[in-house]
């Protein structure tokens, strides 16, 4: 019976791969018919599917942004940086789709140590922090245990230098474990879809506008309240916008 189990879900799971292979083929050659919209359709099934890949997510952009849909296009580009945060090409284009953006935004001022630390932490994910923690703890256990049994000054020397190397690689890699976790749970990013949204004091209809923001801006959501969502933006201002108003990454 377990067999026979194994069996239909092999079948099944090679059915799908084919399938959604089938249709991103087929939407490839409707992005190169000018077909966007249709093209579009066929990707979103590969991903209502469960499939999800940075190339889903790249041409899913660049059919938006083809139709000029900013906001989407904004969106998937950032969808396909969240699994491969240093891909150049969706790195490029998504410079592109924000210049189209109505809200010039200015960042808040980083020092150094916040800009060091900023580009350490997105080298890699938390997963590849973790790894790069146990691997330096075999690599440091391995030379100090060498460096101990070694008979020989500079063989000894040699150990004892790379068993510290190796611990600053393990505190290194242990540290940014932890900030990326952190990271990755207070970190909810959502992009503006509403061609115009007013961003009000208060999670109400009646409250005075703040400020206004315009499709494809990117965010920060705060917390939620009822259909409201309390945001910040990069320069540092805050205000509740309606749900609806924007997608969550």
């Amino acid at each position: 019976m377990k067999r026979y189990f194994l069996f239909l879900f092999m079948i099944s799971f090679f059915f799908g791969k084919a399938q959604s292979v089938g249709l991103f083929e087929q939407g490839k050659e409707q992005y190169k018919a000018e077909n966007y919209q249709a093209a579009i359709e066929n990707w979103e099934k590969i991903i209502a599917a469960g499939e999800h890949s940075t190339a889903i997510y790249f041409n899913i952009a660049n059919a938006h942004y083809k139709l000029n849909n900013i906001g989407p296009s904004i969106y998937y580009y950032e969808k396909a940086l969240q699994l491969s945060p240093n891909d150049r090409d969706v790195l490029s284009n998504l410079a592109f789709a924000q210049n189209a953006t109505v809200d010039a935004i200015e960042p808040l001022p980083q020092t150094l140590f916040a800009k060091w630390d900023s580009n350490l932490a997105s080298l890699l994910s938390f997963n590849g922090w973790a790894w790069v923690t146990v691997v330096a703890s075999a690599v440091f256990a391995l030379l100090f245990l060498l460096y101990y049994f070694s008979t020989f000054s500079t063989r000894k020397r040699l150990m004892f230098i790379g068993s510290l190397l190796a611990l600053f690689v393990l505190f290194t890699g242990l540290i940014m474990s932890f900030r990326t976790y952190d990271k990755q749970l207070n970190d909810q990013p959502a992009i503006i879809f509403a061609e115009s949204s007013e961003v009000k004091n208060e999670p109400n209809m009646g409250s005075e506008t703040a400020f206004i923001l315009h499709e494809g801006t990117k965010v920060q959501v705060l917390e939620e309240e009822d259909n409201w969502m309390h945001i910040e933006i990069a320069d540092g201002k805050e205000g509740w916008i309606l749900a609806t108003d924007l997608k969550n990454l």
